[in-house]
């Protein structure tokens, strides 16, 4: 952990990284270095003593539980399927899209999802997938797949998919579309629980000029 007043802040890489580091200079952190063309991992933020990590999304929230990070930016998609123990303050409303049940056009014309009793759906959300169709009854074959969704229903991997979709565009593009909606998604700040004590003095101002950035 690093000293009471200054912060360490993991940013997830990727589309969300432009308008997270434009909050975050909104509410007087800039970390503007990290959109440079730098293979650098840990940036110094201009003007304050605070730390940016850039990482994958998926990695925040390991950071940030594990106290590598005091706070840092993550979907509500990875923080439901992985369930970790982390404050979550704030909606930043970045990054908004849908996690979608979708499958091959021609199969949705005469399908009925209510009518649905097991199913195969490959996706890389498993426990939200089992989640929501637990919920209905529906007996799930569940294939854990790491990119490109869209591929399996091409190849007769699975008829189905569950996957995040912002314009649907990749959907149509393959013959897919959207049958369902699992959950609506978009970015959150969230905080390790021991530097909200340790560093409050940081964390709170920070959590209100962020909300009022957004």
């Amino acid at each position: 952990m690093t000293s009471h007043d200054s912060l360490v802040v993991a940013l997830p890489k990727g589309r969300v990284l432009p308008p997270t580091v434009a909050v975050f200079k909104v509410a007087g952190y800039d970390f503007s270095e990290t959109l440079g063309d730098s293979r650098k991992l840990i940036f110094d933020a201009i003007g304050s003593s605070a730390k940016a990590l850039v990482i994958r999304a998926q990695d925040v929230a390991v950071y940030v539980e594990n106290g590598a990070a005091d706070v840092g930016v993550v979907g509500s998609d990875v923080l439901l399927e992985q369930g970790r123990d982390l404050y979550e303050p704030l909606d930043l409303g970045l990054g908004r899209c849908s996690m979608v049940v979708a499958e091959p056009k021609e199969l949705s014309q005469r399908d009925n999802p209510n009518e649905w009793t097991h199913i195969k759906i490959a996706t890389k959300y498993p426990k939200i997938t089992q989640a929501h169709f637990a919920g209905r009854g529906v007996q799930l074959e569940l294939i854990k797949l790491y990119g490109s969704m869209e591929l399996a229903p091409l190849v007769g991997l699975c008829q189905r998919i569950v996957d995040l979709v912002s314009t649907g565009e990749t959907l149509r593009q393959n013959g897919l579309v959207e049958v369902e909606t699992i959950m609506e998604v978009s970015a959150r700040l969230v905080v390790n629980r021991a530097s909200l004590k340790t560093k409050s003095k940081v964390i709170g101002p920070l959590i209100e000029r962020l909300a009022e950035a957004v």
